[in-house]
């Protein structure tokens, strides 16, 4: 579980609030990478929140209606295959992660907000920090990193029902060995990311 420590030790240094920043989908080869900023009362901790690659389903689905009960402000930015074949998944990841963080700035522009962001820096007038294992130190990151994963394994459900056979409600874009047969047989979609599929794809 991922506690208060290192964001209360942050609120510290003057700040009205601080903002967690983390992503999903990085690694695939299908759909969008998501975003998700959110800001949360650090008096107490939601229990159990910790990097979402570490809980159950289950576990991330009873946490992410804590989390949103409690926040004082969330917002989500995703980016498609499109926009990552165009800039590459880096920079795409920084665009979303980018715009969740300006709709926090413009839902409070009067307060003080440092944005601790999961090993990223984003082109934007804010105060901000990059975090190294941020969704194990941060307990904002930690709770943006969850609802970033729900967010986008619903979008995974609803690309499945468009793309049925790829098995995407149950690898949720990540290159397993279904996936890649899958690709082989299918043939990619528009929703694949035509830049990761090189390998595969090689004659």
């Amino acid at each position: 579980m991922t506690d208060l420590r290192f964001d209360s030790e942050k609120l510290k240094e003057g700040y009205d609030y601080i903002a967690g920043i983390d992503e999903v989908g990085r690694g695939c080869l299908f759909g969008d990478v998501v975003a998700a900023c959110v800001m949360m009362p650090l008096d107490e901790t939601i229990a159990g929140v910790t990097d979402s690659k570490k809980l159950s389903p289950r576990k991330r689905a009873v946490l992410e209606v804590s989390i949103k009960e409690r926040a004082i402000f969330y917002s989500f930015a995703r980016k498609s295959p499109e926009v990552i074949d165009a800039v590459n998944i880096k920079q795409a990841t920084r665009l979303a992660m980018k715009e969740a963080a300006q709709e926090a700035l413009n839902k409070f522009p009067d307060k003080k907000i440092l944005f601790l962001i999961d090993a990223e820096t984003v082109d934007l007038d804010c105060i901000q920090e990059p975090i190294i294992h941020g969704d194990d130190l941060s307990y904002t990151i930690a709770c943006a990193s969850i609802l970033a994963k729900e967010f986008r394994d619903r979008l995974c459900i609803e690309w499945a029902e468009v793309y049925p056979g790829y098995g995407i409600e149950k690898h949720k874009g990540y290159g397993t060995k279904q996936h890649r047969e899958a690709i082989l047989a299918l043939g990619p979609t528009p929703g694949h990311r035509r830049s990761f599929l090189g390998k595969i794809l090689k004659p």
